[in-house]
């Protein structure tokens, strides 16, 4: 019988759609948790083993209340932003810095099943995906539909049109396993393929071997849009002489329009231990960076990755950072 904290299964990143005899699912933008309905209760697991229950209390309520204890399930917490139409990042977070039972209340979370290791205190592990896959829709059964389970395809061809029609709903691509598979905990026995496109974004500032990228609002002001993972040596060598520090400003400061070190909630990362520490350099470098679905609130939340200079562009090139 499992019980917490256990691993869960990964998905190893690929560039191009696999075919063969695959499940496709949706990878929601949320987060990860394994539910373990227990005999006195409901344990809530993140990916990295801590316990979530505190922060989704709706969905320990409705897990008590409709789901029979021995089930453990493996799947996605989500938020849907009202008026948007999709789901939430910043929702979720907002639960560890807020009150929980009023985020609960005013913006509830799903939990998005996508597998089932145990039913009746009998663990499934070494099942198939397929057997797994018809359990999980059969302990779901006409449950509150905040406890639902994700959509799967076997058709190829269905998967990219969700790849191409779900991103404005919160889709960051797709996880794709094979239907004789068995669940293995703590191994990337799965794989991701991310919807992905290419954009322009503005140079202002490196932390380490990363850009620090920018945009301009629609008011004129430089805004932090996102980092870059570390460039490789040539990708250095070719930008280096391009990013010169600012000079000095008329009143004495560095002319440059970002505070330094930048503040947590600039990035996003409003748990950091510390502000983020940088080199400015003068914002007239343009370059084009491939980036996810993962956009919220003016920024791109997971790192993007450096395509090539744009001497070609000027910065008022540059799409205006779209509003939140």
């Amino acid at each position: 019988m499992l019980t917490p904290p256990v691993q869960p299964m990964l998905a190893s990143a690929v560039d191009r759609l696999p075919r063969g005899a695959l499940a496709y699912e949706p990878k929601w933008d949320g987060w990860r948790v394994l539910l373990f309905r227990t005999a006195d209760g409901v344990y809530l697991q993140s990916r990295t083993g801590k316990p979530l229950a505190g922060y989704f209390p709706e969905i320990t309520r409705l897990a008590r209340s409709h789901l029979p204890p021995g089930l453990v399930l493996d799947g996605e917490l989500v938020i849907w932003e009202p008026g948007r139409g999709r789901t939430s990042f910043a929702l979720l977070q907002r639960r560890v810095a807020t009150s929980p039972v009023r985020e609960a209340y005013r913006n509830p979370a799903h939990l998005v099943a996508f597998d089932v290791l145990q039913v009746d205190g009998s663990e499934l592990l070494a099942a198939p995906l397929a057997e797994r896959r018809a359990m999980l829709v059969a302990a779901l059964a006409d449950r509150p539909p905040q406890l639902t389970v994700c959509p799967q395809t076997t058709d190829a061809e269905v998967a990219r049109e969700w790849l191409d029609a779900w991103t404005d709903q919160g889709l960051e691509g797709l996880v794709i396993k094979s239907l004789t598979g068995t669940y293995q905990p703590g191994r990337r026995g799965w794989r991701k393929l991310r919807r992905r496109h290419t954009t322009e974004a503005i140079v202002a500032g490196l932390a380490g071997a990363s850009l620090l990228l920018a945009r301009f609002d629609a008011d004129g002001r430089l805004r932090y849009a996102g980092r870059s993972a570390p460039l490789s040596p040539a990708e250095r060598s070719e930008l280096d002489p391009l990013l010169v520090a600012p000079g000095p400003h008329r009143d004495g400061g560095i002319n440059h329009p970002w505070p330094r070190p930048l503040p947590a909630g600039w990035t996003g990362h409003f748990d950091a231990a510390a502000p983020l520490d940088y080199r400015q350099v003068v914002p007239d470098t343009v370059v084009e960076v491939r980036v996810d679905s993962a956009y919220e609130h003016t920024r791109w939340r997971h790192a993007v990755r450096f395509v090539r200079l744009r001497p070609d562009l000027a910065v008022l090139d540059v799409p205006l950072l779209e509003s939140p």
